[in-house]
């Protein structure tokens, strides 16, 4: 009794190839479509495995990646989920020299607008200004503070930065040691409602 028509291409080449031209035909089929569905199989095993190792060693997964995860993914150290943090950011700032840099870090943690500010030296910057390319030796300030300190951030750099548009922007911090986004928490503004 021949397979139903789903099971026939996967049936055994000699199998197909006894039945005359057609199982031949159904040959070439199997021969195409089982390297292809072992593939996709290898693959979905090997994105569920990569998945158990992720939650066994703490690593944060993106939906980007696996999606079908869903949008949280496996991260157990998700801003989202933990209960004791509060959204944060990367703000980056440059400034002309380290002096400058150390002025500026030093006022932005006296005022709790900041947990930590490191000071990267060594960077040059090519930019469009006046109507021309430009590009100074700076260094660059990697802040690390709350979301909801940024607008109180950008204000202070605005008013004690010697350039006449400084670039402060930030980038969220979507996970990572939960103990330290926790100290971030507890080292910034107490005006705030979290």
């Amino acid at each position: 009794m021949p397979l139903p028509a789903p099971f026939r291409v996967f049936s055994p080449p000699s199998a197909a190839a006894s039945a005359g031209p057609a199982g031949a035909q159904r040959a070439l089929i199997y021969g195409r479509r089982a390297p292809l569905a072992g593939a996709l199989l290898f693959f979905s095993i090997g994105a569920v495995s990569a998945a158990a190792v992720a939650c066994r060693t703490g690593c944060s997964f993106s939906h980007r990646r696996l999606p079908f995860l869903g949008a949280r993914g496996l991260s157990s150290a998700r801003m989202v989920s933990a209960s004791t943090t509060v959204p944060s950011i990367v703000v980056y700032v440059t400034v002309p020299n380290r002096e400058a840099g150390k002025k500026l870090s030093q006022s932005i943690i006296s005022e709790k607008l900041a947990a930590c500010v490191n000071i990267v030296p060594g960077i040059e910057s090519v930019y469009w200004w006046e109507g021309k390319v430009q590009s100074d030796a700076e260094e660059l300030l990697i802040i690390k503070t709350r979301e909801s300190l940024l607008d109180a951030l950008t204000e202070h750099v605005k008013a004690n930065h010697e350039y006449d548009v400084p670039e402060v922007i930030s980038l969220p911090i979507t996970g990572g040691n939960s103990k330290y986004l926790e100290w971030i928490k507890n080292s910034t503004g107490k005006t705030d409602l979290f």
